[in-house]
């Protein structure tokens, strides 16, 4: 049995996972400026800034695409779609733009590995079941990979 991975499908994650790490990068940067005016004003009047990081309104939504990835590096590669390590190194991508702090970052990475070994325990082999699965977490990816920036974007 042959695998069918939409490619439709494919593009449409990567693209949105690049958007999505625009978006990241963009804010990011912009809460850097913020916080760095804030710091010089509060450094001028002699206090030491308090730094509070709150996490992201999308966090539970980041959590979902890492398990995401997660699935989708354990299914494709046993369903033989030959991308070697392509979802860890979306997944490591998707930290770099996100800069999340210590405690988010190992969320995510424990939802990335939830969703592998998750996975890996249904699906010993590549069958219908798992290549609907497959299929499946790239439609879902996608959409949220998209509907962050669209979202919580400007």
């Amino acid at each position: 049995m042959k695998p069918f991975f939409p490619r439709n499908l494919l593009a449409a994650l990567f693209l949105a996972l690049g958007l999505l790490s625009l978006h990241s990068v963009a804010n990011a940067q912009e809460q850097s400026g913020e916080a760095t005016e804030e710091a010089q004003g509060e450094e001028q009047q002699g206090e030491q800034p308090e730094i509070k990081t709150l996490p992201p309104a999308y966090e539970g939504q980041l959590m979902r695409l890492a398990e995401i990835l997660g699935a989708l590096h354990y299914l494709r590669n046993l369903c033989g779609s030959e991308e070697g390590q392509l979802w860890r190194d979306e997944m490591q991508n998707l930290i770099a733009a996100e800069k999340p702090s210590e405690p988010s970052q190992a969320q995510m990475v424990a939802a990335f590995n939830r969703g592998f070994r998750g996975y890996a325990e249904i699906h010993r082999e590549c069958n219908e079941p798992a290549i609907e699965a497959a299929n499946q977490f790239l439609a879902q990816g996608t959409r949220i990979a998209a509907e962050i920036p669209n979202r919580y974007g400007r």
